[in-house]
């Protein structure tokens, strides 16, 4: 079993940036695919940026460039590092997590965290 929690969510003004983090605890060392989605009020979620266990990551076509996801490996924690934040980029941001690469295919993941909210407004 694996429990997630996020922080670091708040409101930033534009352009300004944020750290997200996704502490994991219990089996931490059978995860292979840990991912950052976001969701606005009204929208279906948004996958944001995924990490593999061994590193290879990649950031959705909207935050490319603005966006990193990275991993400490000895913290048990996943980073979302957020820079030149925009407006659109508002919403509850989630951290999940699975043992299988293949959630990575499907979206299904087995763990999820309680989500951290993130405001970019002026």
């Amino acid at each position: 079993q694996v429990q997630l929690a996020e922080s670091g969510g708040g409101l930033v003004q534009p352009g300004g940036s944020l750290r997200l983090s996704c502490a994991a605890s219990g089996s931490y060392f059978a995860i292979n695919a840990m991912v950052w989605y976001r969701k606005e009020p009204g929208k279906q979620r948004e996958l944001v940026a995924a990490i593999t266990s061994g590193g290879t990551s990649n950031e959705a076509d909207a935050v490319t460039g603005r966006f990193t996801i990275y991993r400490d490996n000895a913290k048990n924690t996943v980073y979302l590092q957020m820079n030149r934040l925009k407006p659109e980029d508002t919403g509850v941001y989630y951290c999940a997590a699975d043992h299988a690469y293949e959630a990575m295919r499907t979206g299904d993941y087995a763990y999820w965290g309680q989500g951290t909210q993130v405001t970019v407004s002026s």
